[in-house]
């Protein structure tokens, strides 16, 4: 019976990875791609994992899912801008842009810190909003006070009406500037009847996103990563340790903020166009879709979660989106689809962690009835024992 409880317990905490790996797998004989999914689903897991681990250290310190990571990919995509603008090319120009990102997702960090601290245990909505909000300030300074306020020196990302940005803009100059710094490409295979397409490895990229995982690692052993995993346990034992519970929690944010800067740049630089306006529309949901599938909660997200949910939530996008047409012979349902997956995804594991959280305190209450009998049993044993003597 404990072995079956332990199997129970499995499948119940990896029930979303299951669903989904499930649901991926059957899909993959109509997707009419298959030859292409290894090369597809390394270029888009080493566009998005950057992202992804981004979510990580707020989770630690205890402020569930953050949505407001859209205010680094904000801080990213205007770096870009002024790179685009400047003409600094290649990995020069993301270095130039992740420049100009800092300290301005420095300066995003600390306010959605700072707002969150105000809204304890509503975080996750809190972001959410937040993130809607700032997308507003975003697109005034992109449409209105860039050329005016902030010069632009480049006429061609200017609009005609002598300021703001265009709402699309060619990146060419740092195009897969990081991709293709060092890069390995595989031979085609045929398995059978199946040939699988040359995968392109961007070893650098890969290098950077290893280091990012490694500096997380490091960063739980340091005194402030303890300090997170204190708070996110609990507040009240964390302030009564002596730690300054505000400022962690606003210190996990901006890293987080600035980590989802660099990511934006990262994702970007593989694509050749970015949607100056709403390019960051769908950076959190996509980024918490993938941690979810892979297992994370609210509470509690590894590194294996980020690996497991960012290759199954974009082999999910290469499958179901792809069959969907095929099955109900419709082109316009594959877009519907990928919509609905990624908010399902949300949804589905936020419920599932909900009914998670309610089993253990079920479980903690009843062995906490079940260690309180067995006391007063053994008291009661004990009294009559010293009645008899």
């Amino acid at each position: 019976m404990n072995g079956l409880q332990k199997n129970s317990r499995f499948l119940r905490d990896n029930l979303v990875v299951f669903i989904f790996l499930a649901l991926s797998l059957a899909a993959l004989p109509f997707s009419g791609q298959a030859g292409a999914i290894p090369d597809n689903l390394m270029a888009r897991v080493t566009r998005n994992a950057f992202l992804v681990f981004a979510l990580i250290i707020p989770i630690y310190a205890g402020m569930g899912i953050n949505f407001s990571m859209t205010l680094g990919a904000m801080a990213g995509q205007i770096g870009l801008i002024f790179c685009v603008d400047w003409n600094v090319v290649g990995v020069w120009g993301l270095l130039f842009s992740a420049v100009i990102g800092t300290p301005i997702a420095i300066l995003f960090g600390l306010l959605a810190g700072s707002v969150l601290n105000r809204c304890k245990g509503r975080e996750m909505v809190t972001s959410l909003i937040l993130g809607f909000f700032m997308e507003g300030v975003y697109q005034l300074i992109v449409l209105y006070m860039f050329g005016s306020v902030l010069p632009l020196r480049s006429p061609n990302i200017e609009l005609s009406r002598g300021y703001g940005v265009r709402n699309i803009l060619n990146l060419a100059t740092v195009r897969g500037s990081l991709d293709d710094l060092v890069a390995i490409k595989t031979p085609a295979i045929s398995l059978g009847g199946l040939v699988l397409s040359p995968v392109k490895i961007p070893l650098v990229t890969i290098a950077i996103i290893v280091a990012l995982a490694f500096f997380i690692v490091w960063f739980k052993k340091t005194k402030l990563g303890q300090d997170m995993r204190a708070v996110g346990n609990d507040m009240a034992v964390a302030k009564a340790a002596g730690i300054n519970v505000d400022r962690t929690r606003i210190i996990s944010i901006v890293i987080s903020t600035v980590l989802a800067c660099y990511g934006q740049i990262i994702f970007l630089q593989s694509i050749n166009n970015m949607m100056t306006t709403d390019a960051q529309s769908q950076t959190g949901f996509m980024a918490a879709a993938a941690i979810l599938v892979g297992g994370a909660t609210a509470s509690h997200a590894s590194i294996k979660n980020v690996l497991i949910g960012v290759t199954l939530l974009h082999f999910m996008f290469e499958t179901v989106p792809n069959a969907a047409p095929r099955v109900f012979g419709q082109a316009d349902v594959a877009e519907y689809f990928r919509s609905f997956l990624s908010f399902g995804v949300i949804a589905l594991s936020l419920v599932l962690h909900a009914y998670r959280e309610k089993k253990k305190e079920e479980e903690a209450r009843r062995a906490n009835r079940i260690a309180a009998g067995e006391t007063a049993a053994a008291n009661a044993a004990a009294a009559a024992e010293g009645g008899r003597a």
